[in-house]
């Protein structure tokens, strides 16, 4: 007998929504951290810029698509607390990448990847969905 998810039909909805977005800013996030990280700066430096540009794309898509219909008024709290939402995806990714890339393991600058792809996107969501899009 298969199992049915226990999350409400618009829950779903908008996991489905995000998962799609997030992973054109997982692509993005991806390119531009890994092109940077590994030709042009640091690691943990190339995570400041691609996460710059991530959220800032991500803002719009999540607010118009993702999460359409909750927390639509755009007011500088909901900015406020999608921003700190984002915050804690970034320092996620900061810590990720210092681990893995830093001088306790010396990996390769594609490793922090698998967390910031894998991970970070659940975390966000829950954030989001129990702190901004209610």
């Amino acid at each position: 007998m298969a199992t049915r998810l226990n999350f409400p039909h618009k829950t779903f909805g908008q996991l489905v929504r995000f998962a799609i977005v997030g992973f054109g800013l997982a692509a993005i996030y991806s390119a531009i951290y890994w092109y940077l990280a590994t030709y042009v700066m640091p690691p943990v430096a190339a995570v400041v810029i691609a996460f710059l540009v991530s959220v800032s794309i991500g803002f719009v898509m999540h607010s118009r698509w993702s999460f359409r219909g909750h927390g639509a008024e755009e007011d500088h709290r909901l900015k406020v607390k999608f921003l700190l939402v984002q915050l804690s995806g970034f320092f996620l990714n900061e810590a990720f990448t210092w681990v893995l890339t830093g001088p306790l393991v010396h990996g390769p600058t594609w490793w922090p990847l698998i967390p910031a792809i894998f991970l970070t996107p659940f975390v966000t969501f829950a954030l989001n969905r129990q702190l901004v899009f209610r």
